[in-house]
């Protein structure tokens, strides 16, 4: 994890591309509520709007560009060619990207879906059957194309910093799977089991990435003219926001810079005809209220003769309701008796800043995993998360949880199969008589893919029939067969059957149970 002098020299850019990275990683969870999909359209809002924005500025660096090489083709013409090439490729690929948001849409909402009015929005399968499917799914060729797109455009950089931060930005490196053996693939990391309005927020995002790199490109690339020829030509004013994206409660703050500076002569900056009480053009308000918040100004930098050039903006930012992603990792309620395992995340907020508490029970943080153990079953559990924004702690949230007994385990007889893996026989189908007579016992647990928890057997019966029909019972010695249990094994003949019965177990929780029986079918 970052550290707080690491997130203090991000650019603005890179804080908020963060934070849209931890909001996805909130949306993991199966059940995704309205809330964070209505948090996803204004995500993919403020994207959309800084990607006009990107847009525009690149415009104006390229119309820089055209209008020097009009002046001037003889020294300008080899810039102004590289980049209308550098244009063309970026077209291309942005308007792929737009094809596959247009192509998981479709697929999720049907022929006249719409892409700003997403019907089915928290569909899994559009995503994964457009980016993933085999021999068919795009995902690997947009992956392609962006690795093309990448290193074109770092054959144009310069600056090794700058050079450095593209290639981060296209990365299209595996992703690493947490608790798991091996790596994802970049287009499985980012599009499998994604909901179609996080699918598109990610695509869009790319398209950011693209327009970053490319209007970084641009820089370079008129920077290579004499700086002194161009500055001149034209000079506009940008709004960088450290995020458009903030929670109630906490500060909006945009810096307002003109593309070039001369720090003899700084601008006066106006927002909606107040100036700003400094002189570095850093524009600040608390956010007080929910909602999309646009706002203008001008810029006012002296000339030469004395004069006063103005250079109009305008701009916006979104304020999001404090909100955090509380889900088990195991299961949809919590088990009392055993330790569940919880995953608590708020967008923007890391971790060292969060605490959380638990009634009806105990709730331990463990590295990035907390441990809700509850104790009351049929009582809901509350967990409430706090924390800790520009110095000031908050609730951000907080989640019921039913609070439900452990179900009844399933007896079996473990076995090695002729391989030497260890297996489990639980009944109602042939066993082979001579695994039948290397087993000790039996033992009981839940093992149904979504608990995996292992009980005490304390005791149980064998249940044989004689030739008459008549149940003949014989007891264990705890969870072992005893020595009448196995000679009774012995006798057996093919296609016999008897019952285990009357089994006791006992389980973490601490309560004792007689469980289900199970049928041995002698093969």
């Amino acid at each position: 994890m970052a550290s707080s002098q690491t997130i203090a020299r991000m650019s603005p850019r890179q804080k908020m591309i963060n934070l849209m990275y931890i909001v996805l990683t909130a949306m993991l969870a199966l059940n995704v509520s309205s809330d964070v999909l209505n948090g996803f359209n204004q995500v993919e809002g403020g994207l959309a709007r800084t990607n006009k924005n990107m847009s525009e500025r690149n415009d104006a660096i390229y119309n820089q560009l055209a209008a020097f090489n009009t002046k001037n083709p003889e020294k300008g013409g080899t810039w102004f060619d590289k980049a209308t090439e550098l244009r063309i490729k970026t077209a291309k690929i942005y308007q792929f990207i737009d094809t596959l948001k247009t192509a998981i849409i479709i697929n999720a909402d049907g022929n006249d879906a719409d892409i700003k009015n997403i019907k089915n929005q928290d569909n899994l399968e559009a995503a994964s059957v457009i980016m993933l499917a085999p021999n068919t799914g795009l995902g690997h060729e947009l992956k392609t194309r962006i690795d093309n797109y990448r290193s074109y455009v770092s054959t144009i950089m310069t600056n090794p910093i700058k050079k450095a931060n593209i290639q981060s930005a296209l990365s299209t490196n595996p992703h690493t799977v947490k608790n798991s053996i091996g790596n994802k693939s970049w287009e499985e990391g980012l599009f499998e089991n994604m909901p179609v309005v996080a699918a598109v927020t990610l695509l869009t995002k790319i398209q950011n990435d693209l327009r970053y790199a490319e209007g970084e490109a641009l820089n370079t690339l008129l920077n290579n003219i004499d700086a002194g020829d161009v500055r001149v030509n034209e000079v506009n004013a940008f709004v960088i926001p450290a995020s458009r994206n903030v929670m109630r409660g906490s500060k909006y703050s945009a810096n307002i810079v003109l593309a070039a500076v001369d720090t003899t002569a700084r601008p006066t900056v106006y927002i909606n005809g107040t100036k700003l009480n400094n002189d570095r053009g850093i524009y600040e308000v608390v956010a007080g209220k929910t909602g999309v918040f646009d706002y203008s100004g001008y810029l006012e930098v002296p000339r030469g003769d004395g004069t006063m050039s103005r250079h109009d903006f305008k701009s916006s930012y979104t304020v999001i309701e404090p909100m955090a992603t509380v889900s088990a990792t195991m299961m949809n309620v919590l088990y009392a008796g055993i330790n569940n395992p919880i995953s608590i995340a708020v967008p923007g907020i890391p971790p060292t800043s969060i605490s959380a508490s638990m009634t009806n029970g105990t709730l331990t943080r463990n590295g990035d995993i907390w441990i809700a153990k509850p104790s009351k079953v049929g009582a809901e559990a509350v967990v409430s998360v706090t924390a800790t924004i520009d110095g000031h702690s908050q609730t951000v949230a907080t989640t019921n949880f039913r609070v439900r007994k452990l179900p009844d385990p399933t007896p079996y007889i473990p076995f090695a199969d002729g391989k030497g893996n260890q297996d489990r026989y639980k009944g109602s189908k042939p066993f082979a008589k001579t695994l039948l007579l290397q087993a000790a016992g039996i033992e009981a647990a839940i093992d149904d893919d979504l608990l995996n928890v292992s009980y005490r057997v304390l005791s149980f019966e064998t249940v044989f029939f004689d030739s008459m029909g008549n149940a003949i019972p014989e007891v264990s010695q705890g969870s072992q067969f005893s020595q009448r249990q196995k000679d009774s094994f012995r006798r057996l003949s093919r296609g016999k059957r008897f019952i285990i019965s009357r089994v006791r177990a006992i389980g973490p929780d601490g309560i004792e149970r007689t469980i289900s029986p199970m049928e041995v079918i002698v093969n």
